[in-house]
């Protein structure tokens, strides 16, 4: 169980995390155990991050197949271990068809034909959308359950096949861009105008706890956003205050914004 002043420094949504993350490193650093994690979203990865520096004893790796993961999996270990020719466990998923449906597909189709074969969302990092297929990373011990069960992505009948991890088509993440003249730069305020939902109807879902600001979950409506920031709305989407350009003469703020296509 971690010090008290530990949870200081986190949500108190994050504690479950917080109690198993500090049990791999109290394992590596006090055992001597070697514990490699499913895929993290960055909050998950930042808090095991930093409750690993706390252990002068821990060492730890983060790793999501290719340099720009958002998505990663993590090795905690000894100091005394090296980690850098650990393997992560990382395998391809290499989704095709001969569908020519297949390049109306997006990210949400494929997620939601692996998570609907019974997969935890845990096992599977990001996904690399095309025209023509996708390249979705997956825990390698779940590749020969998806290549047998998979045979559709959203009524396009597909072929699942397994590849290294150096085959990896890297496919940069798009944003839509707009900007947009706000008030302030209020959570809700600013989401409201990106969802295009009146303030009303934005604030019952953050206070419910369906908003996360830079994947920590935030339930103040008022909370201020500044450049940088990634909002995530259960259920609408998600989207990035890419710039805050200005005040007009009227007072209002001009932003820019990044919608996660």
């Amino acid at each position: 169980m971690p010090h008290q002043e530990i949870y200081e420094h986190f949500h108190p949504d994050e504690k479950a995390f917080v109690d198993r993350a500090w049990e791999w490193v109290e394992r590596a650093a006090e055992r001597h155990e070697t514990k490699r994690t499913d895929f993290l979203d960055p909050r998950q990865a930042h808090v095991l991050f930093a409750l690993a520096k706390r252990h002068p004893d821990a060492a730890i790796r983060l790793d999501g197949g290719y340099a720009g993961a958002e998505r990663k999996r993590a090795i905690i270990a000894p100091d005394y271990r090296p980690l850098d020719a650990e393997d992560m466990g990382i395998a391809v998923l290499d989704i095709t068809s001969d569908d020519r449906r297949i390049s109306e597909l997006d990210h949400g189709d494929y997620l939601g034909a692996l998570l609907g074969l019974g997969i935890k969302r845990d096992k599977i990092g990001d996904l690399h959308v095309r025209d023509d297929g996708c390249h979705a990373l997956i825990a390698e011990e779940i590749a020969v359950f998806i290549t047998g069960q998979m045979r559709q992505a959203h009524r396009v009948e597909v072929s699942v096949g397994v590849l290294p991890l150096p085959q990896l088509r890297e496919v940069a993440q798009t944003l839509e861009e707009q900007v947009l003249s706000v008030a302030s730069l209020r959570l809700d305020g600013i989401a409201s105008d990106v969802f295009r939902l009146s303030r009303t109807k934005i604030v019952e879902p953050i206070r419910a706890g369906r908003c996360r600001v830079n994947w920590k979950t935030e339930e103040n409506p008022s909370t201020p956003l500044r450049a940088g920031d990634v909002v995530s709305m259960k259920g609408f989407g998600r989207f990035k205050l890419l710039e805050v350009e200005g005040v007009s003469k009227s007072g209002r703020t001009r932003v820019r914004i990044g919608k996660f296509m």
